[in-house]
């Protein structure tokens, strides 16, 4: 089992230093990585101030040596993946191949795409994601690259350097399980970050729960490493909450705060449980 720090990219976590000071605390603690969250204005009448995750994710970087870092997750259907590419790259060569790309549809899906003029259909938005995965991979390696897809285009482009992680860093899948779709999804890269209903960010799944999603991840995919990684809030000695999960086949426990409350955009709180050290197992 690993275990890691999950923060917004708003409130007190809007500052780069801030989440240097997070990185460096939760290396020092034992973590073993540092993830925050990818959006633009996440509920657009909330006026929070927010930072750019590729920006605190660099500072953290130069911060730390050890722990792995990323986006859990990055909504691939809003961005160019061209420039995607280019910064996870950035960021892995910089940090010396300890990136794990979490991706996902991302949402709220009116605020965060509709906002801004965007499209809103779940349906095109999975299609572009899906082929904006694909493209991504091809750019990481940093071979020429021709494609001709339905949402992008490229036409014998080279994006160099290719990231050090080869051939990519690893790449996680977001989704709320038990809907199919996005497992099947995962079940096609490295990892799969469920979670587990409406407001289930913060708190733990159920033993039960993570068993069904194992087993069906298992049936979608050949033998091979692949990451289950759930969350929730935990204290230092977790042996009863944390503990049956890794025995149903999670990977990696998440260290998240209930969403919607203070707590999940201050620092204190999160300086306070990560300096407490990993569960306890």
């Amino acid at each position: 089992m690993r275990y890691s720090i999950n923060i917004p990219n708003f409130g007190d976590f809007a500052d780069p230093r801030t989440v240097a000071r997070v990185a460096v605390a939760a290396e020092e603690a034992g973590w073993d990585g540092v993830f925050v969250w990818d959006h633009v204005v996440h509920a657009k009448r909330s006026r929070k101030t927010f930072g750019d995750p590729w920006m605190l994710l660099t500072a953290a970087a130069l911060a730390t040596s050890r722990i792995k870092l990323g986006t859990l997750v990055t909504p691939v259907a809003r961005r160019r993946p061209q420039q995607l590419a280019r910064q996870v790259a950035t960021l892995d060569a910089l940090s010396g191949g300890r990136v794990i790309f979490g991706a996902g549809l991302g949402g709220p899906i009116e605020d965060e795409y509709g906002a801004f003029g965007e499209p809103t259909d779940p349906v095109l938005l999975a299609e572009r994601l899906d082929e904006g995965l694909d493209l991504l991979a091809r750019y990481w390696t940093g071979e020429p690259v021709t494609h001709h897809g339905r949402h992008y285009q490229a036409e014998d482009v080279a994006l160099l350097p290719a990231t050090v992680q080869r051939p990519r860093p690893p790449v996680w899948i977001a989704g709320f399980w038990p809907n199919r779709r996005p497992m099947r999804r995962a079940a096609r890269w490295d990892g799969a970050v469920p979670l587990f209903g409406p407001g289930s960010h913060g708190r733990a799944p159920s033993k039960e729960d993570v068993q069904e999603l194992v087993a069906y991840i298992r049936g979608q995919r050949e033998e091979g490493p692949f990451e289950i990684v759930v969350g929730g809030v935990s204290p230092a000695d977790a042996r009863d909450l944390v503990g049956p999960l890794m025995d149903a086949g999670a990977t990696w426990w998440d260290e998240r705060r209930l969403i919607g409350t203070e707590d999940n955009e201050r620092l204190d709180p999160v300086l306070r449980r990560i300096e407490q050290g990993p569960p306890n197992l």
